[in-house]
């Protein structure tokens, strides 16, 4: 196995468990015999050791400021049966929080099973639907090992009978991958249901179309669970407006929770399209809901120019910055949205306001919602302040797995 060396005293974070090992604490890199080349190739497993020689752990090798991702701690090879192993420890806490059985239930089919760092398996999102589990690979180390990935799912989550892998928007584009990075691995039979474009979900009772082929992230935003059920509880008889809706998780919440109206906008027709098949789905009788293809900071703009208003509004961007060298900006776009919607919530009304930005910090966050405010001269409070859910838990070692914030402010 290729050997990873560190400077000295570079290995105190690792002793930690913090599971990433960063270019610029290797002192060197010995290959092993079988290499054709003068350095790792991305994603094979290399072995961490001290400036001492005191092993640390084993990981995938990646090309990046975050040169190894460690999947074991303290060891010299990856253990026997090792993704089994952690498939059935992630399993086990889904079970915990009773949103996993062998059946699933009417209420909700749909969880997440492994998130990554806060399930030791840096680089790796698996979510379920139902029957089928969706493989997402943010590393090109979880890429080659997604077949014992898919094996361990198969063996130890019993409702789990179908496989498909969707990693072509995550994966580093300049790595020289080999393999399909999208498509089925598994399929029960060629006649299921999640081979067609109908697949539908089940959370908190309400039914989503699920697009894991061309769908964003696996096809759904299972992150925004608890979240969307708290605007539930706020939205009766109220003028809602959700922005940057995507397939209108939050609009579908608002209309059983007794919304008055319901504005969904999102600058994609596509994602829009899909509210409309959704809002259908489960309220077809709705006469009180408007999906609008647009640009979010226009469709404010237009809506302020013609005096229109609401009593609740969310805000739901995509990550404004998704690396530190882009966070300035993000913090102004952030500022420059929150500014808006609070010019345009009545007096009494509601905003849930999230940043999905990792690289955007929680202090940093509330800082720019804070200076939005002030910049519009409303006198605002702090209702709730909200995060992912417990299906996407954070790593203790780990504190960067803390990426989704949230706040409910109430506006005078």
């Amino acid at each position: 196995m290729t050997t990873v060396y560190l400077k000295p005293h570079k290995e105190e974070s690792l002793k930690r468990f913090h599971p990433w090992v960063f270019s610029g604490a290797i002192a060197r890199v010995e290959l092993d015999a079988k290499h054709q080349s003068d350095a790792p190739e991305e994603g094979e497993i290399v072995a961490v050791y001290s400036a001492s020689k005191e092993p640390l752990g084993v990981g995938h090798w990646q090309i990046g400021s975050i040169a190894v991702r460690i999947l074991a701690f303290g060891v010299e090879e990856l253990p026997k049966d090792f993704w089994v192993e952690r498939i059935r420890a992630a399993y086990k806490v889904r079970q915990t929080l009773g949103l996993a059985n062998v059946q699933g239930t009417k209420e909700n089919n749909t969880f997440r099973l492994v998130h990554g760092e806060g399930d030791f398996l840096p680089g790796l999102i698996v979510d379920v639907y139902a029957e089928t589990a969706v493989i997402q690979a943010h590393s090109v180390g979880m890429h080659v090992s997604r077949k014992e990935i898919a094996e361990a799912i198969l063996a130890e989550v019993p409702q789990v009978k179908n496989i498909y892998y969707k990693s072509d928007d995550t994966l580093p584009f300049k790595a020289p991958i080999e393999g399909e990075k999208t498509g089925w691995i598994k399929v029960q039979n060629d006649d299921v249901q999640c081979t067609k474009d109908e697949f539908w979900s089940i959370e908190n009772g309400l039914q989503f179309r699920i697009d894991w082929l061309r769908g964003q992230k696996t096809g759904f935003f299972i992150d925004q669970r608890e979240n969307r059920a708290l605007v539930e509880r706020y939205a009766k008889d109220k003028d809602v407006l959700n922005m940057f809706c995507y397939t209108g998780g939050f609009s579908l919440y608002a209309l059983r929770g007794g919304a008055k109206s319901v504005d969904s906008v999102d600058v994609s027709q596509k994602a829009i399209d899909l509210v409309n098949i959704n809002v259908a789905k489960n309220f077809p009788e709705a006469t009180n809901h408007k999906a609008v293809a647009a640009d979010a900071f226009e469709y404010l703009s237009k809506q302020k120019s013609e005096g229109r208003t609401f009593d609740l509004i969310i805000l739901d961007p995509p990550a404004f910055a998704k690396h530190r060298d882009a966070v300035k900006n993000a913090l102004r776009g952030y500022q420059r949205i929150n500014a808006k919607a609070i010019e345009m919530i009545r007096p009494g009304g509601i905003l849930f306001t999230f940043s999905c930005s990792q690289a955007v910090d929680k202090e940093a966050f509330r800082l720019a919602v804070f200076s939005a405010a002030a910049q519009v001269g409303r006198k605002v409070r702090i209702l709730h302040q909200l995060h992912q859910p417990q299906d996407h838990p954070i790593n203790i070692y780990h504190p960067e797995g803390e990426y989704l914030k949230g706040l409910v402010l109430y506006v005078e």
